[in-house]
């Protein structure tokens, strides 16, 4: 009996199943899209799932809370900058083309608009939703402000650095590259720099903090 086009299409065996990986990044993708959208109170977890083309079922079995769902989005964003920010590449450069570096990876996270629209989430709502705070606190600023501390302390230690407090020079630091852009953006006096002007900025910034404290 011969076969029909339908019969021949047909497909064998189950249907293949995406890894939970790939779903969970199809989910902080949609998350993203639906927090810069509508807020942390006006996102939820159905519209997510429906964005992501996943059940509800799936998301709550993956990150079962929103809190959860945000923290997640957070992380995936920092991961990027770590990968940036490989200790071991960094070891092999001289401190000024290492911080160098840092601070364009840095920049380049901080200062895009994706990280601008969730930090004025947090900002707006991290009253009323004190989870969202402390998530981007330990997740970003956090981690980020550690990277940073932990390669000045290595220069110091390597005595190409003269730095007491790393701690303290990580915080100028991230300031010093930061602050003023971020904070034109967030007010709506300009858009969020290009990747030319955050790569002047970071050498104008390294060489400033070097002439500081080279030894």
């Amino acid at each position: 009996m011969p076969q029909t086009e339908e019969t021949v299409r047909r497909p064998r065996g189950r249907p293949q199943v995406r890894p939970d990986d790939e779903t969970r990044q199809l989910l902080i993708e949609a998350a993203n899209a639906e927090f810069q959208q509508h807020g942390y109170a006006g996102t939820g977890m159905g519209a997510v799932a429906q964005r992501a083309g996943v059940s509800t079922k799936t998301l709550y079995r993956l990150i079962p809370t929103k809190a959860d769902l945000f923290a997640t989005v957070i992380i995936d964003r920092i991961g990027h900058f770590m990968l940036a920010v490989d200790d071991r590449a960094l070891e092999a450069r001289a401190p000024a083309e290492a911080l160098c570096d840092i601070l364009v990876a840095f920049g380049n996270l901080t200062l895009a608009p994706d990280t601008i629209a969730i930090y004025r989430l947090v900002v707006a709502e991290g009253d009323r939703f004190p989870e969202i705070a402390a998530a981007f606190y330990e997740h970003a600023i956090s981690r980020i402000g550690h990277r940073l501390e932990s390669w000045l302390a290595r220069e110091a230690e390597r005595g190409r650095l003269h730095i007491d407090d790393p701690k303290a020079m990580a915080g100028m630091l991230r300031g010093m590259m930061i602050m003023e852009p971020q904070r034109a953006v967030m007010l709506g006096q300009r858009p969020a720099p290009a990747i030319e002007e955050i790569e002047a900025r970071a050498k104008a910034c390294t060489q400033l903090f070097l002439d500081g404290c080279r030894r």
